[in-house]
């Protein structure tokens, strides 16, 4: 595989993960653990029907536990921080804040062995965190019980996804199979967390349904393994780049599905954050 053919697959997850804050939002009320259970037990079915088909059990052998470990944490951990924050803070807000993930990604990657900061990587992280305070700050932004935790949640799920994402790239040799057994084990480690702590709760509709099997297969499925082969076969500066389309592309889809209204305070922080993210790339 060429590394612009592995970029352009990564590149993939990221319009999946455009729709991640709307489908969200559809899958209410069921409860977070429980979300990451099903879909991550989707996710993971995914990654079995694919290492059926083209015989890549065998590739696992030799992975070792501890990297095992590594990727369920995150993902278990990331998802567990979105999906809470999602369910206390308004919607759009969230998904922006959550959003910065990007530029952490690049801010990140300065800090790796070979690589350094670059005054410009600093002006567009002030600009990108002069949107997330923008929405911090705004009217209305804030109401509501639990709101501010719920956009510190968010603040938190960007620095998790960019650290996963950029030590992923230092596990290059393993296999992206492995993601199959990351879903498995954080879909039964979400299952039995929710046994313990959450009450059940389905969802009341069909489209509700729909948004869980859509997260599933998608955001919360394929968006995992086609984002690793970029993250460690492609161009991981020109993914990043690219992947500074993720906020504006999410503020969009809620704009459009009703999970936001589209006031000039909103696309402001969008198009500061997008812009912060892309300045930070050019360093």
């Amino acid at each position: 595989m060429t590394k612009t053919r592995a970029t352009w697959i990564g590149f993939t997850a990221v319009l999946m993960w455009g729709a991640l804050a709307a489908l969200t939002i559809g899958t209410a009320p069921v409860p977070p653990l429980q979300l990451n259970a099903i879909c991550f037990g989707l996710g993971g079915l995914i990654g079995l029907i694919w290492m059926a088909a083209t015989g890549g059990f065998g590739r696992l052998r030799g992975v070792s536990w501890k990297v095992y470990a590594f990727g369920t944490l995150g993902l278990f951990g990331y998802h567990l921080i979105y999906f809470t924050a999602f369910r206390l803070a308004p919607y759009a807000q969230t998904s922006l804040i959550a959003y910065l993930w990007p530029l952490f990604i690049v801010l990140f990657s300065g800090l790796l062995p070979g690589e350094r900061l670059r005054p410009l990587h600093l002006v567009g992280a002030a600009v990108a965190f002069a949107g997330a305070a923008l929405i911090v700050l705004g009217r209305g932004a804030a109401t509501g019980p639990g709101a501010g935790l719920g956009m510190a949640l968010a603040f938190l799920c960007a620095l998790t996804w960019a650290g996963y994402s950029i030590l992923s790239r230092r596990l290059g040799e393993v296999p992206t199979e492995a993601v199959t057994l990351y879903c498995l084990a954080t879909a039964l480690l979400s299952a039995l967390c929710h046994l313990g702590l959450e009450t059940t709760a389905w969802p009341a509709t069909g489209q509700g349904w729909l948004s869980v099997a859509a997260l599933g297969l998608g955001p919360v499925g394929l968006a995992f393994f086609t984002w690793d082969i970029g993250m460690k076969r492609g161009d991981i500066q020109l993914l990043g780049t690219l992947s500074y389309a993720a906020p504006l592309l999410s503020t969009l889809i809620l704009v459009a599905t009703g999970g936001a209204e589209p006031t000039i305070s909103l696309g402001l922080s969008a198009l500061l954050i997008t812009a912060g993210a892309g300045l930070a790339a050019r360093a």
